[in-house]
């Protein structure tokens, strides 16, 4: 990110970002070295990698409304795996646990593979991961889906709720990758790279890969992308905040 912010504005350096990137330096750094909203030029958002809360097929919940009912009657027992502190998954779970008053407690994982193995195992009760990841399991009747961390449901499972359908109050910030240049990228430059972006996007063999990695394509405008990025910033680093990782 910093390299990309020291580029020249010229079109010949593009990043790709994903929508923690803030949030994980001023966890990583306790300063911040960028700033995502001021330092660069959006192009275009690619896709998006939603999340979900899956449980083990032991569990007797059958909706997140039940589960949230069965860890506020077990406070401090019910834990729930993720890939790593930082992670979209791990704030996801915290900004649950203070949206909806409950306590599950947090264990970290070095990756997903590791968390859903534990997941299938039995050895931790849920876990919040990539929907790509988790669906096999999914289909396969192994985990149950109780709900999903987006602003939209999941195409492939149309039928599990959102979780601000029963969680009011709680606002996702998304899981997004996408194309940034430098700050100052003349905007003839920008729309020729959001065009060839967006062509790419378009193409059948593209769309086919995104799909079967459980990636749903965006492809928005540059002011579009803009706005998304101002919201979900705002909305990532208030998550680290309330879990602690950062201070505002």
């Amino acid at each position: 990110m910093n390299m990309l912010k020291r580029s020249a504005p010229d079109g010949t350096t593009i990043g790709v970002v994903i929508s923690l990137a803030q949030t994980i330096d001023l966890i990583q750094n306790k300063t911040a070295s960028f700033d995502i909203v001021k330092d660069f030029t959006p192009i275009t958002a690619i896709a998006n990698n939603p999340a979900g809360l899956v449980v083990n097929s032991r569990i007797a919940a059958t909706s997140l409304t039940a589960f949230i009912d069965l860890v506020r009657g077990r406070a401090g027992e019910i834990s729930y795996a993720s890939a790593g502190i930082g992670t979209a998954h791990h704030l996801y779970g915290q900004v649950l646990n203070k949206t909806a008053g409950i306590e599950m407690l947090y264990i970290p994982y070095k990756g997903v593979t590791p968390a859903l193995n534990d997941l299938l195992g039995g050895h931790v009760p849920a876990a919040i991961v990539s929907l790509a990841a988790a669906l096999p399991h999914i289909q396969s009747g192994q985990l149950r889906l109780l709900t999903v961390f987006d602003t939209k449901r999941y195409a492939k499972l149309p039928d599990v709720p959102m979780v601000a359908e029963e969680v009011p109050g709680f606002a996702p910030g998304r899981a997004w990758i996408g194309f940034l240049g430098p700050r100052d990228l003349p905007p003839p430059i920008t729309a020729r790279l959001h065009r060839a972006i967006v062509q790419i996007l378009e193409l059948p063999d593209v769309q086919q890969v995104l799909a079967q990695n459980g990636l749903e394509i965006i492809a928005n405008t540059p002011p579009e992308f803009a706005t998304m990025i101002k919201e979900d910033a705002r909305i990532w680093n208030a998550a680290a905040a309330s879990a602690g990782l950062i201070s505002q």
